[in-house]
């Protein structure tokens, strides 16, 4: 189908309002934890001050996030669950030392604990991202709704210890089920009390979704527009990604027939960040903050042709 412009939306966060858009917002990830999938343990310090976390949000503040997304417990396949004191613990001391150094920074903060977002909030936070779209701590929407936070919730297919053993999805199946379990979500959270105005939603690029079930998801995100509310995406450096480079032909020399480590997915990043603003995206949830707003500049200048 033919390009189209994107919805413009007014974003209702805590403290402020943000235009969605007219530019790309690049939330940049800073996972505190020792496990995540791609960053585990570069900036989990939990014997020192959280000064390496610090540096990376600094930088990534500097180099074009609009946003930083705050995360201390990882959802990888087959992850151990934390407690909401030990998430707490990793994530608080980091969230208050970038307000001290940046008190205007837009921080977001990745958890689906009731109690970690009220903390995280009451100590400056503006976002509440749930990747469970509020689904495992039944206490989340009316935490949300007291708040007065912006929302993001994520479509989710099960746990991360249940996505080894899911049934396949078939191509057809992918978009109508994230397109209802978005819906049905939104709704509950609303009834809770959370406006319209400050939801975002997240297909949940690879959270229940194997390798090639992702893709169709992003070729067709217009249909999420229908629920008409702002889209994030977070393609960055996921495993399916990997997948497709272990098996292009043409990178049989490099790769040998294995899914691309972590690493080396920069480039198929950029590719599938740059295909999700065309189809709609308005944010971008990724790891390196320079080579998405750099990208994000040129699709966005392509939006306004159209």
């Amino acid at each position: 189908m033919p390009l189209a412009p994107r919805p413009l939306y007014d974003w209702r966060l805590r403290t402020r309002t943000l235009a969605l858009g007219r530019e790309t917002l690049v939330m940049g990830i800073l996972n505190v934890t020792p496990d995540s999938f791609s960053d585990g343990g570069h900036f989990y310090t939990p014997d020192e001050a959280p000064q390496r976390a610090l540096e990376h949000a600094l930088f990534m503040l500097d180099h074009g996030a609009g946003a930083i997304d705050l995360g201390g417990e990882s959802t990888r396949p087959g992850s151990t669950q934390l407690s909401p004191d030990e998430e707490q613990a990793r994530v608080l001391p980091v969230l208050e030392a970038i307000l001290r150094e940046r008190p205007a920074a837009i921080l977001s903060i990745d958890t689906f604990h009731a109690s970690t977002a009220e903390r995280a909030v009451e100590a400056g936070a503006e976002i509440v991202n749930d990747v469970s779209g509020h689904l495992w701590d039944t206490a989340m929407s009316a935490a949300c709704a007291r708040l007065g936070c912006g929302a993001i919730l994520m479509h989710t297919r099960g746990t991360p210890a249940e996505w080894r053993s899911l049934s396949p999805l078939a191509e057809d199946e992918v978009v109508p089920l994230v397109f209802s379990g978005l819906e049905e979500r939104v709704a509950v959270v609303e009834t809770a009390g959370v406006p319209r105005e400050g939801i975002v939603i997240d297909p949940g690029l690879g959270f229940g979704k194997r390798h090639d079930e992702n893709y169709p998801l992003l070729a067709h995100l217009e249909a999420l527009q229908h629920l008409d509310l702002p889209v994030m995406i977070g393609a960055s450096r996921k495993s399916f990604l990997g997948h497709t480079l272990g098996l292009a032909p043409h990178l049989t020399a490099i790769y040998e027939g294995h899914s691309a480590p972590a690493e080396a997915r920069g480039n198929a990043t950029t590719a599938a960040n740059v295909a999700s603003i065309l189809m709609g995206a308005h944010i971008l949830r990724v790891h390196d903050v320079q080579p998405a707003t750099e990208a994000a500049a040129i699709a966005d200048r392509i939006l306004l042709s159209i």
